[in-house]
């Protein structure tokens, strides 16, 4: 059973769960960073492996989301985000295995290794890539895709948002906070002063933030940035948090109602650069630190900025004889057996781009390959 069910069992049979990731994820020490810098200790949180096919952080929402949609008897589901992203593979992975189509309605971003490795992969599953233009073309081609899938299977493509970024995928985040409890309980690690963690869709920190309270860690969330701020404002943030109180203090009244406190912690913005997917120094020399001490890899659009902060915390000694922990939501099971076969001309012309033109500057000598 999953820890938040454990704890407020009335939650159980109220969301439907499918069991496709591999729980707990691991906690590994990264010794020699935290000697450099005077920290009492410093863990990474391995959610790069959280399934066995694919890992990240978009498993654990999944488990929910795609609940929901079996259960509602989907043939096909719809999600969102950009060429390259990340929550559209790991649903387009896990959708194939429970038999449905995943639809990715894909928007334009800025070219790297990471995002031809995820549209061939997304092909080699089957998923059905669609390229948009702008979120006007985003918005007209999901109603039209919505309304063939209606006439075609009798039912709607079941929609997943961007990012599975959701109060009902957030669910899986305030679980995992549960799963860090026990993790600590049994000895793992101790309890971290602070959890530094990349935001793009919000949902990762807006379960890791409740779920921490609810499971009595004084922990300190840190979320950092990582797409431009109209995407990931504040006041979304506590949205979704409140949201996700409700839903969960409806389902089970012992989980605790929502304490505006939980949202008082400051986005971190100063790791973002120059946009969206474009890599920073700072992050390449973040991964490259990673990846020494123990050959993790990091994501120069996500993951490595978030690092980076930590880092840049660091070197100011603003850690100091803190215990501090780095949650890792990219994905580090190797997608080599089932790229390795696509030609990238059997995608839809308009991701023909990002094979024909360079890579950005930062990620042409990258390790994310």
């Amino acid at each position: 059973m999953l820890p938040l069910f454990k704890q407020y069992p009335g939650l159980a049979s109220r969301f439907p769960h499918l069991a496709l990731g591999q729980f707990p994820t691991p906690v590994a020490r990264l010794a020699r960073v935290e000697a450099d810098a005077g920290l009492r200790g410093l863990y990474i949180k391995r959610d790069d492996l959280s399934g066995a096919c694919y890992g990240g952080n978009k498993v654990r929402k999944l488990e929910f989301l795609l609940a929901a949609a079996h259960c509602a008897g989907a043939r096909e589901v719809i999600t969102f985000g950009f060429a390259g992203s990340n929550h559209a593979l790991a649903t387009a992975i896990y959708a194939g295995q429970l038999g449905m189509t995943s639809i990715s309605m894909l928007l334009p971003q800025v070219n790297a290794h990471y995002v031809r490795r995820n549209l061939l992969a997304s092909h080699a599953v089957r998923a059905e890539l669609r390229p948009c233009a702008n979120w006007l073309h985003l918005i007209l081609a999901t109603m039209r895709r919505v309304v063939r899938g209606m006439l075609r299977n009798g039912v709607a493509p079941h929609a997943i948002p961007a990012g599975g970024s959701c109060p009902l995928g957030v669910i899986g985040y305030v679980n995992a906070a549960f799963e860090l409890r026990d993790q600590i309980a049994a000895g793992e690690l101790p309890e971290p002063d602070v959890v530094y963690v990349a935001m793009g869709s919000m949902g990762t920190a807006a379960g890791l933030m409740l779920g921490l309270r609810a499971a009595g860690l004084k922990s300190e969330v840190v979320p950092v940035r990582v797409i431009e701020r109209e995407m990931a404002r504040a006041r979304g943030l506590r949205r979704l948090l409140r949201r996700t109180a409700l839903l969960l203090h409806q389902a089970d009244p012992a989980f605790p109602e929502y304490d505006g406190a939980v949202a008082s912690v400051p986005i971190r913005d100063d790791a973002l650069g120059r946009g969206y997917a474009c890599f920073t120094e700072e992050g390449q020399r973040a991964a490259a630190i990673v990846h020494e001490e123990c050959g993790i890899v990091l994501n120069g659009a996500y993951t490595a900025k978030a690092f980076a902060a930590l880092l840049g915390d660091m070197e100011r000694q603003a850690l100091r004889d803190k215990t501090v922990l780095f949650w890792n939501t990219y994905n580090s099971r190797d997608l080599s057996s089932l790229t390795a076969d696509i030609d990238y001309h059997a995608l839809p012309a308009s991701f023909h781009r990002y094979f024909e033109q360079e890579v950005q500057p930062l990620d042409q000598n990258g390790l994310d390959r």
